[in-house]
């Protein structure tokens, strides 16, 4: 039998036994447990809450239709706080496996003496290993990259401005005027929203500048995320969502159906 106080705080008063939960109270299941692991698959909760699969599904529609949480394939996560950015260290341990895919699906755009953008960010890092022999040059805010373009010899040039210590990224006005002396073949962004109607986004207005500044540069733009930032919008907008091409993986596949819907929008998939 599970004791189901391990999930809610002790003086809620909530000890329930299994077949006693009423919707609701499955609904603050959910959610507490949400808020302890970030996501969470359909079959640990039917296993969990001892519920039929098609019980479940209904309650994480309801939660959704609350804007308690977001559905992805296989589940559901929390929904990202619109001006709350996670630092470069909490980044880079998600996901891995995606961004790499990601990545080098994104390197493989990239053609012999291309100069590029890379935006800073732990899937455009995973980037470079792959463009070694292109003879590329690269030019980006991003410092979590310089030991890499460093060892693999990749012509570089380093935006100068102020540095953001929790992306490892060079942002503020300085670093806006800086790009304005540059045009890219191609750039490379990352992004923490992507929404058909609210567009690309991130949590900071200044790394928002930045990615704008390189999109209208460049001839050809790419965002690079893996597909839990899909329909999500975070504080700040960078540019329409049929700005760039969506570089992504198949995980979501509900919501890519639904990008795939609108001519407008280009989206890649590993």
């Amino acid at each position: 039998m599970i004791d189901y106080s391990i999930y809610f705080r002790y003086d809620d008063g909530i000890k329930l036994e299994v077949g006693e939960l009423l919707t609701t109270e499955r609904h603050q299941f959910i959610i507490s447990l949400l808020k302890k692991q970030g996501t969470i698959k359909l079959q640990e909760l039917v296993d969990l809450l001892h519920a039929s699969e098609s019980t479940i599904r209904r309650d994480l529609v309801q939660l959704e239709e609350m804007k308690a949480l977001k559905r992805v394939h296989g589940g559901a996560a929390l929904l990202q706080r619109k001006g709350l950015e996670p630092s470069t260290m909490e980044k880079q341990n998600k996901a891995i496996v995606e961004k790499q895919s990601i990545a080098k699906l994104g390197s493989s755009f990239v053609e012999t003496n291309d100069c590029i953008y890379l935006d800073a960010g732990t899937t455009i890092s995973e980037m470079i290993p792959y463009l070694k022999d292109k003879n590329v040059t690269v030019l980006t805010n991003g410092l979590m990259h310089i030991p890499k373009l460093i060892e693999l010899e990749i012509k570089t040039v380093l935006v100068g401005g102020t540095i953001k210590f929790s992306t490892n990224a060079v942002v503020g006005s300085t670093a806006v005027q800086f790009l304005n002396e540059y045009r890219f073949d191609k750039c490379f962004l990352g992004m923490n929203g992507i929404h058909q109607e609210m567009g690309f986004t991130t949590p900071d207005p200044e790394e928002a500048l930045m990615k704008k500044k390189a999109l209208q540069l460049s001839n050809e733009s790419y965002v690079l995320a893996d597909s839990s930032k899909l329909n999500e919008a975070t504080f700040a907008k960078v540019a329409d969502v049929s700005d760039a091409i969506i570089l992504t993986d198949r995980n979501n596949e509900d919501a890519i159906a639904q990008f795939k819907k609108n001519p407008k929008i280009k989206v890649v998939t590993i």
